[in-house]
């Protein structure tokens, strides 16, 4: 594994263990040559799935965007970020393990909004207005009233 600091190719592994997810394993390196320590995460890699995007075209699927959908869902909530890695790590397990090579961005949203609802209502709400592309603030107290219930 390369240094992210001084880019040597030459770094041991300190420790190892299981994420808390148990998807990937946790590895704490320290360079040998300028001795900085840093972590990488392993994980299988799974056969690729194709986003079927509103559109009908198709990307690959990236648990990236996610994660980024969600960070910026909860900018200054009391989530870390580990928790909505553990958050991304369910979404991709639920859309592995019952869809097939496709799923459509809408399904996966509406997966990401079932798993914020129960996590934080206001990154729910916040999601959702980007998600559902909310344009009115009748359209808000409508998700609003619908949470509340």
């Amino acid at each position: 594994m390369k240094c992210p600091f001084c880019s040597v190719p030459d770094t041991k592994v300190i420790d190892t263990r299981l994420s808390e997810s148990e998807g990937s394993i946790r590895r704490r390196r320290e360079c040998e040559k300028c001795g900085k320590r840093f972590t990488t995460f392993e994980r299988i890699e799974n056969t690729p799935i194709a986003v079927i995007k509103k559109e009908n075209t198709r990307e690959p699927f990236d648990r990236n965007k996610i994660l980024s959908g969600l960070i910026r869902a909860c900018v200054k909530r009391n989530l870390s970020t580990s928790i909505l890695e553990n958050l991304v790590d369910e979404i991709e397990s639920e859309i592995r393990n019952f869809h097939a090579n496709e799923i459509s961005s809408k399904e996966i949203g509406d997966i990401v909004l079932k798993k914020l609802k129960s996590l934080d209502k206001v990154a729910y709400i916040r999601f959702a207005s980007v998600y559902k592309q909310f344009d009115s603030v009748e359209q808000f107290t409508e998700e609003l009233s619908e949470l509340k219930d």
